[in-house]
């Protein structure tokens, strides 16, 4: 993928995220809505700038040719991906949402949980349909 696409691809994926996580964080926490939008918006930004270099060393590790990725591979950018995210967000979402390290890593295990799903499931879509228009 080029630049362009790249950031197209991070931008579809935070937005579709931010749909389905706010409201769903929102329904179980006790948290005001506000804050949650505001730590979900942060989060999404810095996730659309991890996901931009990650991707970029993913590629040149394991290759451009995404369509041809086999679920184990896919499993694995999905697990370093999300190893590179909770190192940022817990202390992060701990101290803006005023909770305990350990409170914010059981919410960041329910969101990595959502995330590892929605990330294999995204990417495999998105690559299906890019085949199919690009191709």
């Amino acid at each position: 993928m080029n630049t362009k696409e790249r950031i197209y691809h991070a931008i579809m994926f935070e937005l579709l995220a931010l749909a389905i996580v706010v409201p769903a964080a929102t329904f179980f926490s006790d948290k005001e809505a506000s804050s949650l939008i505001v730590v979900a918006v942060g989060l999404s930004l810095y996730a659309v700038f991890w996901n931009f270099f990650y991707n970029i060393w993913f590629d040149k590790q394991f290759g451009r040719e995404r369509i041809s990725r086999t679920v184990l591979l896919r499993v694995g950018h999905t697990l370093g991906f999300e190893l590179g995210i909770i190192f940022i967000t817990v202390p992060v979402v701990a101290w803006f949402l005023e909770i305990s390290l350990s409170s914010a890593l059981l919410m960041e295990v329910a969101f990595l949980i959502f995330f590892f799903f929605y990330a294999i499931v995204f990417n495999w879509c998105y690559d299906h349909i890019r085949h199919q228009v690009v191709v």
